[in-house]
């Protein structure tokens, strides 16, 4: 085990599998898929867990395999085919086994589009790379990319992290593009994840689309209860404290099961140091969260519109809607005519404000919406 962590509840990043709770089934179905050569979409709402599962995978292909070659590349801040390409490069220069100077020479040559930087982080001191690509050469870069990994004599998975976000850039045919030279990976094998299961599963199941039947499919979705409680508990018997089990099933079930919600109530429960955990806890823990965030909270509220707010805020109040657009819901809200209310609507799902699921509609934002629920 790694040195122990002051907070064993992490809600950033991945530690190590000690700090990673269950997920046995969907870790071992994705080394699977992986290393019998298929890839694979991931899908879940945002926050449940995908990040996390996906290092602890390619932890385990490591593990079975030092000679692997594992990258990540998050395009959720991607806009653009630019933007992946120099995420994806950066992707690449952390996972070469050599010094910063001599990963900075050997990029330069490979990836003779790129224009790579080296600094280093002015606290912590470590290197960090950046790269610059000339306009028109990202196209280029991406296969030489591709080129590098094909040739590199390993086995290698990539994980494309919010791949949906491919869909949206400005230029023409990414998809087509990017199937194009990954179909001809033998030894790349990928994993596309994202949280807009309506946009991947049109992207991999649609005819129209260059990625379909391309990969197989995995969702996942909360934690089982039990194995969470015993996880959890078991860090706080560790420090001497006590984490009664209700008290745990009272946020499990607030949340849905939600795993990044829980786990941020949990660091917060763990970090007050009391001997034993109760419900008045929880509601001080919440409490802390929500004003934490309570002005970022307020600047997405005044981007919308009164009406779209006004949307977002009934919504919130109900927990889920089942129908949105029934007479009732309206009514009861003093929301406008169901065509302004479907606008409305759109308009929140396609900026990700509303989530529907097999239930109905909710708040994404699991905490935004409870504060949303102390507002007029």
């Amino acid at each position: 085990m790694k040195d122990a962590l002051t907070n064993p509840f992490v809600v950033s990043g991945y530690e190590s599998p000690d700090y990673f709770c269950d997920r046995e089934a969907e870790t071992e179905r994705m080394v699977t898929e992986l290393m019998n050569g298929n890839n694979l979409t991931l899908i879940s709402p945002r926050r449940m867990g995908k990040t996390g599962l996906i290092h602890h995978a390619f932890r385990r292909l490591k593990l079975d395999d030092q000679s692997v070659l594992t990258i990540y590349v998050d395009l959720l801040p991607t806009n653009c085919l630019a933007d992946l390409a120099k995420s994806f490069s950066i992707a690449v220069m952390e996972q070469m086994d050599a010094s910063p100077m001599t990963i900075l020479k050997k990029a330069a040559r490979l990836f003779s589009r790129l224009r790579p930087a080296l600094s280093f982080d002015p606290v912590s001191g470590a290197p960090k790379f950046s790269v610059d690509i000339a306009h028109g050469e990202e196209q280029m870069t991406i296969e030489q990319i591709f080129s590098y990994l094909k040739n590199s004599g390993r086995q290698c998975f990539v994980a494309f992290d919010e791949f949906q976000q491919v869909a949206y850039y400005p230029e023409t045919n990414v998809e087509a593009f990017l199937r194009s030279h990954i179909q001809f990976l033998g030894n790349v094998h990928f994993v596309f994840s994202g949280s807009q299961s309506h946009m991947l599963s049109e992207m991999f199941h649609s005819p129209k689309r260059p990625f379909y039947s391309s990969a197989s499919s995995l969702s996942i979705g909360p934690i089982d209860r039990g194995k969470y409680y015993v996880f959890a508990s078991d860090f706080f018997k560790k420090a001497g404290r006590d984490l009664p089990e209700e008290v745990f099933n009272s946020v499990y079930d607030r949340y849905d099961g939600h795993t990044w919600y829980v786990q941020k109530v949990l660091n917060k429960l763990y970090g007050y140091r009391t001997k034993e955990i109760d419900g008045s806890n929880v509601l001080i823990a919440i409490r802390e969260i929500l004003s934490d965030n309570e002005y970022y909270y307020q600047s997405i509220l005044r981007a919308y519109s009164k009406g779209q707010g006004k949307l977002l805020k009934a919504i919130a109040k109900e927990d889920r809607v089942k129908e949105i657009l029934s007479g009732g819901f309206l009514a009861k809200y003093g929301l406008n005519a169901a065509s302004s209310v479907r606008g409305s609507l759109k308009r929140l799902l396609d900026d990700e404000q509303i989530y529907r699921d097999a239930e109905g509609y909710i708040v994404y934002d699991r905490f935004m919406s409870e504060w949303l629920k102390g507002l007029n």
